[in-house]
């Protein structure tokens, strides 16, 4: 088998889960990392197993590697994933596609003029349950959306001392909370419900309004503490916390939370979408069970299992029933779609993972939410 061989930039916390993932998958080979400068990148591609190392230039000229992972810091996104698309690579980007829309609308363009495959990391579609969602709304089953309500929980910022690049505005962009994991929140919710949010109102909160930056290097999510001298205060002027209220084109209403300080909640991402036939309610931190709620019967549980779903979610499905599925393999499963589009050598015409142009759709109502939080009232999208 001729396998397609992949170049990885970035080994913050999400460029080895890329890795992982795509170890998992037959038709693809990891065979080259990048990092920063060409010392970090050889330490961590041989703590990673990867052969090969390069410095981000250095990478794009390798002729064999057909497909670029970009999984540094936001701000780097656009310039990273232009130059790969300019260089002849299919490309996976992180999300945030872009600092801002004027970046991704460009990206988007120049993705589409080359016809290379070009996805973004919107992976918790990927959860089974969640495109079960999705295909028992299409068939009927939910009836007409009556509201939606969403919250997007973790605890990894809950103390002042808890710092990450994601706090710096020139690296993560001015909004974080809703931009980092309010993100996954809304493409989720249009990908499963099919509205499209018309409108948003919302209002923000910034816990800490200084936070101590570790003077020393510290990891996401490593919970490592350091001494008060190793420390220096720096404010902090991107949401904690935040709350949207949405319209949707069909009428309908719904509620966002998102939260980074919401102690004993790891990664907690919670759906409830009320339809006039049922109730559907999936959460993260749970990700094999879905409950049903009915009126006029009782409710339901449905276990992830490959023989229980509809069968256009089988694909997503590698173990049977009791054989737990989670995050690692929401990756797996996105980026298997994404390498059969890649052997094919050309984007699709109605592909079935989130693209570039996703990836501007949800910019596009993140920079909504954080107008209106500035305006304190409804901005139209």
């Amino acid at each position: 088998m001729n396998k397609i061989k992949v170049g990885v930039v970035g080994t913050g916390f999400i460029g080895p889960a890329h890795i992982e993932a795509l170890r998992r998958l037959p038709n693809v080979e990891v065979v080259a990392l990048c990092e920063v400068t060409a010392e970090l990148a050889r330490e961590k591609a041989d703590a990673l197993g990867i052969e090969r190392s390069y410095t981000f230039d250095e990478l794009l000229k390798q002729d064999d590697v057909q497909a670029i992972h970009i999984c540094t810091p936001n701000f780097l996104h656009y310039s990273q994933s232009k130059a790969a698309l300019l260089a002849g690579k299919h490309v996976i980007c992180e999300k945030p596609l872009a600092k801002d829309l004027v970046e991704a609308e460009e990206l988007v363009e120049l993705a589409a003029k080359s016809g290379l495959v070009n996805a973004v990391h919107f992976n918790l579609r990927y959860y089974p349950l969640a495109r079960q969602m999705k295909s028992m709304r299409e068939k009927g089953e939910l009836g007409e959306i009556y509201s939606f309500m969403g919250s997007y929980l973790q605890d990894w910022l809950f103390y002042e001392t808890d710092y990450n690049w994601r706090l710096e505005p020139d690296k993560s962009g001015d909004s974080r909370a809703i931009a980092d994991i309010g993100s996954h929140l809304m493409d989720i919710l249009e990908y499963i419900t099919g509205l499209k949010t018309v409108s948003v109102m919302a209002d923000f909160n910034t816990i800490h309004k200084t936070r101590k930056k570790p003077l020393k290097a510290v990891e996401t999510y490593s919970g490592k503490m350091l001494q008060p001298e190793d420390y220096a205060d720096v404010p902090i002027n991107t949401e904690d916390h935040a709350n949207v209220l949405l319209r949707f084109d069909n009428g309908s209403k719904g509620v966002i939370t998102v939260s980074q300080v919401h102690a004993g909640r790891k990664n907690r991402m919670t759906l409830e979408i009320s339809g006039s036939k049922k109730t559907f309610n999936w959460t993260s931190e749970a990700p094999n069970e879905m409950w049903i709620g009915n009126r006029d019967k009782s409710n339901e549980v449905l276990i992830r299992d490959p023989s229980l779903v509809n069968e256009d979610v089988r694909s997503l499905i590698t173990f049977p029933g009791g054989h737990n599925e989670g995050f690692s393999d929401t990756s797996k499963q996105l980026f298997k779609e994404v390498y059969a589009a890649i052997e094919a050598g050309k984007q699709p015409e109605n592909p079935s993972f989130p693209t570039f142009a996703d990836g501007y759709r949800e910019l596009l109502i993140c920079e909504k939410i954080l107008e209106s939080n500035k305006k304190q009232g409804w901005v139209e999208i």
